[in-house]
C-alpha cells in the first residue's frame, strides 16, 4: 500500500495523518497516528500543526505515529475536472473596504503595516486525494502538505514561505513579502519594496537577541507557482541557553501574515476580518525530527470539508496601498489552489 492508500484508508477510519513533501524534492513523507486523540503541542518531537491565534496546536508525536516515505510518483494519470470560481461582486466590496480601513489606520499610525485576508468558498465535493496529487506535480519549489485530524478537519496547502528551520544550534528564516503575477521582466514598485522590508527588519528586532550574528541576505525575486515574491535569507547560530520554542515565538506570528507592531496589528485582524483564520497563517511541520526542526508557515492553504472547500488567502497592507489591486492580488493567490482542486467524474455523474 502506497502512502496515498494509506491516507485514504486513515480518513476512512477517522484516524490522523499528513502528507507532505519539502520543497525542490521528490520524497513524499507521511506520519500516521496510532489513534485518534488530539495531543496539544508543547514541545513533543513529531509533526506539528499550529494555528494563527486561538485554536489548538496540534502534535502528532513520533512516540505515537508510524512514519513513511516513499518517491513521489508523478507520472498519475489526472481524470477530474479543474473547479473554477471567482469572488462575487460583494465580497470584493467587503475586501476593499477593509483594506481601506487598515491603509486609514496605517495614517493614523496605529501600526506601519498589516496583513489581512480573506475566505473564498468553493461549493462543490472535492477530491482530496486527487487534488494533493495535482498540487505535489505543479508546485515542486512549494511546501506541499495534505493533513487531517478528525477533530480539527482536512487541510491541504503548498506553501512557499519558511518559518523556521534549525540545525545543530543554527536558525535559518526569510524575509517573504511583495506578489506579483510571474512574468519574464519582473519590475518591483515602492509598495512592495518597502513591504518586504518591513518583514525582513521585523524578523531582524525579534531575533537579533537570540543569535550570536544575524546574517541578512539581499532581497532576490522568488517564483512561487503562477506568482513571484521578493524574499531575504536569514540566519544565525543560536545563543546558548536560547531553545528552538524561543525563536518559534519570536518568528510567530510573522509581519508577513499579521503586521507591525504585533499586537496592534492583530487586534486590527481579530476586530475586523469578520471570520476565524483558524489554521491559516499558523506554522506547520517537523519539529524535532531527524536531528532538526524544519517549520512553514501556512498559506496558500484550503481547508477541504464534505461539500465545500474554504480557500484562504491575504496580502500585505501599508500606506500606499490600493484596495483594488489587492483585491486582484488575493485572487491571483487563490488560483494556486484552485488550479489543482478537482473532483472526479464518477462523483459527477452521481
Amino acid at each position: 500500500m502506497n502512502l496515498l492508500d494509506n491516507a485514504t484508508s486513515c480518513f476512512q477510519k477517522q484516524l490522523p495523518f499528513v502528507l507532505y513533501a519539502k520543497p525542490n524534492e521528490t520524497i513524499l513523507h507521511g506520519i500516521f497516528q496510532n489513534d485518534e486523540t488530539l495531543n496539544v503541542f508543547e514541545s513533543q518531537s513529531g509533526f506539528v500543526f499550529a494555528s494563527f491565534y486561538s485554536e489548538t496546536n496540534v502534535v502528532f508525536p513520533l512516540s505515537n505515529s508510524e512514519v513513511l516515505q516513499e518517491e513521489i510518483n508523478f507520472e498519475t494519470e489526472d481524470n477530474s475536472f479543474q473547479l473554477e470560481t471567482k469572488s462575487n461582486e460583494n465580497a470584493q466590496i467587503l475586501f476593499e473596504k477593509l483594506v481601506r480601513n487598515g491603509v486609514s489606520e496605517i495614517e493614523n499610525n496605529t501600526f506601519e503595516k498589516v496583513v489581512l485576508s480573506r475566505k473564498i468558498e468553493v461549493s462543490q465535493q472535492v477530491d482530496f486525494i486527487k487534488s494533493y496529487q495535482n498540487l505535489l506535480k505543479k508546485y515542486p519549489t512549494a511546501y506541499r502538505y495534505l493533513w487531517f485530524h478528525p477533530r480539527v478537519g482536512l487541510w491541504m496547502g503548498a506553501t512557499p514561505e519558511q518559518l523556521a528551520k534549525i540545525t545543530n544550534n543554527t536558525f535559518e528564516t526569510v524575509a517573504l513579502a511583495g506578489t506579483q503575477v510571474f512574468s519574464e521582466n519582473v519590475s518591483w514598485q515602492e509598495k512592495e519594496i518597502v513591504e518586504q522590508q518591513l518583514v525582513t527588519d521585523y524578523i531582524k528586532n525579534r531575533t537579533e537577541n537570540l543569535v550570536e550574528v544575524l546574517k541578512i541576505s539581499e532581497a532576490y525575486t522568488q517564483k512561487a507557482g503562477n506568482l513571484v515574491h521578493l524574499k531575504s535569507d536569514i540566519s544565525g547560530k543560536l545563543k546558548q541557553n536560547v531553545s528552538e520554542l524561543d525563536i518559534i515565538d519570536a518568528l510567530h506570528p510573522t509581519s508577513a501574515v499579521c503586521g507591525m507592531p504585533l499586537s496592534e496589528a492583530r487586534n486590527f485582524i481579530l476586530e475586523n476580518e469578520k471570520y476565524n483564520r483558524r489554521y491559516y497563517a499558523g506554522f506547520l511541520g517537523e519539529f524535532q525530527m531527524r536531528e532538526q526542526t524544519n517549520l512553514f508557515v501556512n498559506l496558500r492553504c484550503c481547508e477541504i470539508e464534505k461539500d465545500s472547500t474554504a480557500i484562504y488567502v491575504g496580502c500585505g497592507i501599508t500606506k500606499d496601498s490600493q484596495a483594488n489591486k489587492e483585491f486582484i492580488e488575493t485572487e491571483n493567490k487563490a488560483k494556486t489552489i484552485l488550479s489543482v482542486l478537482s473532483y472526479s467524474q464518477n462523483l459527477l455523474n452521481s
